[in-house]
């Protein structure tokens, strides 16, 4: 008598992908963000251009510095009382956060992609880091020829040629390749993930489950981000009046 054939396995069904939640715009970068983020990316524009021409443009480096200056003094002081997803609190995670979102092991309910994410966030205190230093060495720098920083008299001359080597060196290819990074990252979000990171950086919002908490960006913080503005302006020409 023949053996009785084996039952089939079940198959097992597929498992629906659970769809999309309803989402709309948030506020996630404040007015006062959005204009710091431009005005940093056209100053270093002039001054990398400046740089390049040299010649009598390098008064418009300079000029361009202290502009970058009172920019990075702003984002510091913004970064602690400006809108929810502008605050250094929002973006400063831990190594192993990190990791797991490198991993693409992102937990239930953890809005790692509202502001900057774990690795842009990298790459954001990367590059406020590099030009501040960047701006701290052009204040002291002396080229020998007919450009000096504003504060190059407080230091001794070969800590000026120093921070002069670092600042025209160094220095400036870490801050190209960081730039160069941020842009990179930037074209493949929009080509590879379909994510545009420059329309919320325009407008503001982004689309989002309506749970998000946004950024406040009324009034009242854009008075405040002004009257903050206008005092990290005030240093940086107090800066310059400081090389006659």
């Amino acid at each position: 008598m023949p053996a009785p054939m084996p039952a089939p396995m079940p198959v097992p069904m597929p498992v629906p992908m659970p769809e999309p939640g309803p989402t709309q715009p948030v506020r996630v970068w404040d007015l006062p963000t959005r204009i710091f983020h431009w005005l940093l990316a056209s100053t270093l524009v002039g001054s990398v251009l400046s740089a390049l021409i040299g010649g009598n443009a390098m008064v418009w480096h300079v000029r361009c510095g202290l502009v970058v200056l009172a920019l990075l003094l702003f984002r510091v002081i913004w970064g602690f009382v400006g809108g929810r997803w502008s605050r250094f609190a929002s973006f400063l995670f831990a190594p192993a956060t990190v990791l797991r979102y490198a991993r693409g092991q992102v937990r239930e309910n953890e809005q790692l992609d509202v502001g900057h994410n774990p690795l842009g966030s990298l790459s954001v205190f990367a590059l406020l880091a590099l030009l501040a230093l960047q701006v701290a060495t052009g204040l002291v720098a002396d080229d020998e020829i007919a450009t000096t920083g504003p504060l190059n008299r407080f230091v001794s001359s070969a800590n000026g040629l120093l921070a002069t080597s670092w600042h025209t060196q160094v220095g400036k290819v870490l801050v190209l390749v960081l730039v160069a990074l941020h842009v990179g990252a930037i074209a493949f979000y929009f080509f590879r993930k379909k994510i545009n990171l420059v329309r919320p950086m325009l407008s503001g919002d982004k689309n989002l489950p309506p749970t998000t908490p946004a950024s406040r960006d009324g009034w009242g913080p854009r008075l405040l981000a002004l009257l903050l503005a206008l005092a990290c302006a005030a240093v940086a020409l107090w800066v310059a009046r400081l090389a006659a």
